[in-house]
């Protein structure tokens, strides 16, 4: 495969990672794997205004919790200062960029007298204008400044899409974007060129929000002369109602999924997914690697994420992982629900596991569903009247209680009482939905076997003997 072919994740540090965020870093790893390239990583830390502490470090502790390695990196931009700097002087040595002297105020002021007038909101090029004397007493007066790249206002640019093939940016829609900040740091628009370039980027893979940038960034590479890469604008991530997924949406951060109990191979099953048409559904991430079709892409401004066809997922993978590693995952969630289990060894947890895991949906059923085994439940010959009626509560309590000392020998005793009480003329539920009420505390839930096999003998005779 080529080997020249590299994608990268370039998330800023300005809170936790969401939908959105993972499915690019996931999609940017998946075609690097797959087309043999590599998959690089840098924080995109800049604006040191919107960046929060430690978000650096939890988006680590993320891509390697979802077991998305890269092969280069992390880069931090705010390390890097000097290369844009140098870049920033080529340009200005061949007079591709200009000062603007704007205040943040009167650009703000620009702004919605353009909007008031109907207009789109963009830079009227006021400081492109200004004469060499103009540009010297501001300079003089340490008026502050800000660089801004000159625009050819005439120019198309055509930029190759995965999904949508050829696009065309006309650039009179565009202003004069900043490369420069007012404090003099870089912009995301420089920096995220820049490195782009130098680290030799091939595919640039993120969400379709960043369309217009993809324009910006091209008029970049066409001021250094240089290749544009290839893109691919992901679609939006949307909540039911249609909308962006925002953070009033669960479902919206990784860290809600994690708190949840949702695994990290159900995340990024569901994420290379969702949007798309899939024979097999549920795939392990080599196994996307191996079969995700990057030659027959549809192009759709958005997908719904869907919390129920995400669970369904998790269950699958409740199922699919082995007892061990699935105990290794639940272990927090069942120790926080119940603290006795601490008590209990690894070999008996997992053996419980792998007899109830059917019944998981999320890590945080763990507790509920295994509960039944460290405490007694509370039972009373009502429920039962409530579920099958007095007459029929009665036969099978008396059906138990004549055959429970056979109860070590679950096999026998589970067919004795289905023949008896259908003799009697009970429906197979009516006598097993009583006895696992009586073992667990509810009439659904794992089969008798499993739950008999579990439970000690002592404790299966004394919780069918405790109505």
């Amino acid at each position: 495969m080529n080997k020249n072919i590299r994608t990268r994740f370039a998330p800023s540090p300005t809170g936790f990672l969401h939908l959105g965020n993972i499915r690019a870093a996931l999609i940017n790893y998946i075609f690097a794997k797959q087309k043999d390239g590599k998959f690089i990583v840098r924080i995109e830390d800049t604006d040191q205004s919107r960046n929060v502490d430690e978000a650096s470090y939890a988006i680590m502790d993320d891509l390697e919790w979802l077991n998305l390695k890269y092969d280069e990196g992390s880069y931090f931009q705010s390390k890097r200062t000097e290369l844009y700097q140098k870049h920033l002087d080529d340009l200005i040595n061949n007079q591709k960029v200009y000062r603007c002297f704007c205040t943040p105020e009167k650009l703000d002021e620009k702004r919605k007298h353009q909007l008031e007038q109907g207009l789109p909101p963009k830079y009227d090029r006021e400081c492109r204008n200004l004469s060499d004397d103009q540009i010297k007493a501001k300079i003089a007066a340490n008026t502050p400044f800000i660089w801004r790249l000159k625009l050819n206002s005439d120019q198309s640019l055509d930029v190759q899409d995965m999904a949508r093939g050829k696009i065309s940016f006309d650039m009179k829609n565009f202003s004069d974007f900043a490369l420069t900040r007012n404090d003099g740091s870089f912009t995301f628009m420089f920096t995220n060129f820049i490195d782009d370039w130098l680290m030799q980027i091939s595919h640039v893979i993120r969400g379709e929000d960043h369309l217009s940038n993809s324009a910006m960034q091209c008029a970049l590479y066409y001021a250094f002369a240089l290749p544009f890469p290839i893109f691919w604008h992901l679609p939006m991530i949307c909540n039911k109602e249609g909308k962006k997924l925002s953070k009033r949406d669960f479902g919206f951060s990784l860290e809600d999924l994690r708190k949840d109990g949702f695994l990290a191979e159900t995340i990024c099953n569901y994420l290379a997914i969702i949007g798309g048409s899939f024979e097999q559904e549920i795939q392990s991430l080599d196994e996307l690697v191996k079969n995700f079709n990057f030659e027959n892409m549809h192009s759709t401004g958005s997908i719904k994420f869907d919390i129920e066809k995400l669970t369904w997922i998790n269950h699958k993978w409740i199922e699919k992982l082995p007892a061990k590693s699935l105990l290794g995952n639940a272990k927090l969630f069942l120790h926080k629900e119940i603290p006795a289990s601490e008590n209990v060894s690894d070999e008996k947890l997992e053996y419980i596991l792998e007899k109830l895991k059917t019944d998981i949906k999320t890590l945080k059923d763990v507790g509920p569903v295994l509960s039944f085994y460290f405490s007694s439940p509370n039972v009373n010959k009502e429920e039962i009247e409530n579920k099958i009626g007095k007459e029929k509560t009665e036969l099978i309590l008396k059906l138990i209680k004549t055959h429970v000392k056979d109860c070590v020998k679950a096999d026998y005793f589970l067919n004795t009482l289905k023949t008896e009480g259908k003799e009697q003329g009970l429906k197979i539920r009516e006598v097993f939905g009583p006895i696992r009420y009586l073992l667990t505390g509810t009439f659904q839930g794992p089969s008798i076997h499993d739950i008999m096999e579990i439970l000690e003998d002592k404790e299966i005779e004394k919780r069918l003997n405790a109505i």
